[in-house]
């Protein structure tokens, strides 16, 4: 069996990072030279899509995507989510107002995300702790979507392991890692 699952947030939340440290084949990637306020933050950006996979025991499969995280390129959503069957949802804990890029992601998935499902992995606590855990599974709650939320570096192959897990196991419980 082949899943899509799909990875989406805002620029410098580490979602090219995260499929490129769980994926097992080499990431086939579409950065580009940073403009405008992106420069500032990093060097690159993705542009239209990140592809990476993860072998599943018997020979099942997780093909990965990440769109891009910059609102003018928001056609790739669309595009990317279609044969997908979950969202991993990325946010940057160090920006400046994590809760309401959140609400904004989750806004721009609402269609595919009550289609299917979606989890959220917050990055960069190291730097920022407020908003905490707590805080992320309240906005939620208020805006009536339930979905698990973890910690996550996406450096760190564990942690989007775990994250992945858990999207999966809302969405077929029998799947098997």
């Amino acid at each position: 069996m082949e899943y899509k699952i799909i990875f989406a947030g805002p620029v410098g939340a580490g979602k090219s990072t995260a499929i490129s440290t769980i994926s097992d084949v080499e990431v086939v990637s579409t950065e580009s030279r940073a403009s405008d306020d992106v420069s500032l933050r990093k060097e690159t950006t993705t542009v239209a899509m990140d592809y990476g996979r993860l072998a599943l025991g018997n020979g099942q499969a997780i093909h990965l995507y990440g769109t891009p995280g910059q609102e003018r390129f928001s056609f790739m959503w669309e595009v990317l989510t279609i044969g997908g069957l979950g969202l991993v949802l990325l946010i940057d804990n160090a920006a400046d107002d994590p809760l309401a890029d959140m609400e904004f992601y989750l806004g721009a998935f609402a269609k595919f995300i009550r289609e299917n499902a979606v989890a959220v992995g917050v990055t960069r606590m190291d730097l920022q702790t407020q908003p905490n855990l707590k805080q992320y599974n309240d906005k939620l709650m208020q805006l009536g979507i339930r979905a698990p939320v973890f910690e996550v570096d996406a450096r760190r192959r564990d942690d989007i392991s775990a994250l992945l897990q858990a999207l999966l196991v809302m969405l077929d419980p029998s799947i098997k890692r």
